[in-house]
């Protein structure tokens, strides 16, 4: 049996595809800082670019960027575990004690319609008790686990805090000569399509990144002034991190929201606090949904809704708490490639010779 030139071609680039997914596979835990360390410099690059310009060595300018990032990191983290370590000793304490009070109006009241009906406070507070006190080292260690760089949480975390840095500052110094090498193993005659798609997904990409650091920064001011006006004394670390939470679609929110009434319940201990809190955060919602999103990032990468929470499932599922961050601009650019194969298949012999058997002459693609 002999195979047509495109035959054999087509099964050398399966066999190729198939070694490096095989190679990619292989080398996962290790990928991982770097593959993180190419979104930080994607990021930054275009403000070392700027800097340069105005004859700022590439490699200061490189070095501020990334230092300003890490910075930025670490203030995050250091307003937002405080807070959940303060938290999470009160609510070990008062929830039972806000389940009791819970009790005297919700028994009183299901008794007149027949109804046997009472919060077990003691499970309650034995299973808070299990979860704050008893299993810390757990918490921490699923963690970790979950950022999956390594063979073990130690390797996760100094492979994310020492390592990507210092890869992301060696690409930033070499980007242009490193994109420019990628770009001469392309074979000719494909260069100039590669060339259109790598425009079109850094469009995509740069309207996508600008577009949610503006949210991002809005709705971080918006939150804390908004919980400021409710009284709430953790405003400030809250209102931030749920600001920038938003990053991850659903998921930064929601846990934004747990925490905000999680403090209110402890430190209003009434409805009219929570039912504030809420407030807030609906009108939040409704503020990035139907104007901030739609205004500063448009319609430009058109994810479907459920295509934003399979994204979400499938690279959190992957690559864990690391595949939720980069879930949506990885989607984005897997959104120009699906795009680029659908067009390409409707221009395609195989759609127009089907297209024109019902009806005597091929459609038009849309």
């Amino acid at each position: 049996m002999t195979f047509t030139p495109t035959q054999t071609r087509a099964a050398v680039w399966a066999s190729l595809a198939l070694a490096i997914g095989w190679l990619l596979s292989l080398l996962a835990p290790v990928l991982m800082p770097f593959l993180l360390a190419m979104v930080v410099a994607y990021a930054l690059h275009p403000l070392v670019e700027r800097w340069a310009l105005r004859r700022v060595p590439r490699w200061l300018g490189a070095g501020i960027a990334i230092s300003l990032l890490m910075l930025v990191l670490l203030a995050v983290v250091l307003l937002i575990v405080p807070v959940i370590t303060a938290q999470l000793p009160l609510l070990r304490d008062q929830v039972p004690a806000l389940l009791d009070r819970a009790n005297e109006f919700i028994v009183p009241l299901a008794a007149r319609f027949g109804i046997d009906l009472q919060i077990d406070t003691a499970q309650v507070r034995e299973w808070l008790k299990q979860v704050v006190t008893g299993h810390e080292s757990q918490l921490i260690g699923g963690l970790l686990s979950s950022l999956r760089i390594g063979g073990s949480a130690l390797a996760a975390v100094i492979g994310n805090l020492f390592l990507m840095p210092i890869v992301a500052f060696y690409l930033l110094l070499d980007w242009d000569s490193l994109v420019q090498r990628f770009k001469d193993l392309i074979p000719p005659r494909w260069r100039e399509r590669v060339q259109s798609f790598l425009d079109e997904t850094d469009e995509v990409l740069g309207q996508y990144l600008r577009g949610q650091l503006m949210v991002m920064g809005l709705l971080a001011v918006f939150y804390t002034v908004g919980l400021a006006l409710t009284g709430l004394k953790l405003a400030l670390p809250i209102g931030v991190f749920t600001g920038l939470a938003v990053f991850v679609p659903y998921l930064g929110f929601g846990l934004g929201l747990v925490l905000a009434v999680l403090a209110a319940l402890l430190q209003f201990q009434s409805l009219f606090g929570v039912v504030a809190v809420l407030a807030v955060y609906g009108i939040g919602q409704v503020l990035e949904s139907l104007y901030l999103t739609p205004r500063l990032l448009g319609e430009r990468i058109g994810l479907h809704p459920i295509a934003v929470i399979f994204a979400l499932l499938a690279f959190g599922h992957l690559f864990g708490f690391v595949g939720v961050l980069i879930a949506l601009p990885a989607s984005a650019v897997l959104l120009v490639a699906i795009r680029r194969a659908r067009t390409t298949y409707l221009n395609s012999p195989l759609y127009r010779e089907s297209a024109s058997d019902g009806s005597g002459r091929p459609d038009r693609p849309d």
